[in-house]
């Protein structure tokens, strides 16, 4: 699908089209850049090690709420990032039953790496907008988000 016509169809696309529109070309820009680097790895794996580098260790249903995947993808991810030696399970400290999911020295390094392949996305995504520009549209953004989550 050519997504760049289908972004000018219309006089004002609505915002979910827009919303979505921007975050396919994220995706596929991230994606560009792990192949760049030589990397197999997937958006969505991406997301995953990003979790964890800024939240810390967590269970796979946090992970796998925070990434919006259903239990059985959650699991297809980590044991594939796990093989290639990004991440362990570990029992919980409290409780036996459960595991939590940390990154490994390696996954940790990897991340280091994949910091900057993230901020030259996002950098390149906001390029036409100047600074005062851009904290707006982040504010919006967020205003947005408030609004959706507002259960009143």
């Amino acid at each position: 699908m050519n997504t760049e016509s289908l972004a000018f169809t219309t006089p004002k696309e609505s915002l979910g089209i827009l919303l979505g529109l921007v975050r396919a070309e994220i995706v596929r820009a991230m994606e560009a850049e792990l192949a760049a680097k030589h990397l197999d790895l997937r958006f969505t794996q991406f997301l995953i090690l990003k979790r964890l580098a800024r939240l810390g260790p967590m269970s796979a249903s946090e992970l796998a709420r925070s990434v919006e995947l259903d239990g059985g993808a959650m699991t297809r991810q980590l044991d594939q990032l796990e093989r290639k030696g990004y991440l362990r399970r570990r029992p919980h400290e409290q409780d036996r039953r459960a595991l939590r999911i940390e990154l490994t020295d390696a996954g940790n390094a990897l991340w280091q790496e994949l910091t900057g392949c993230n901020e030259r996305v996002l950098a390149a995504a906001q390029r036409s907008l100047d600074e005062a520009e851009q904290a707006q549209l982040h504010e919006y953004l967020e205003r947005v988000l408030h609004a959706l989550r507002d259960k009143n």
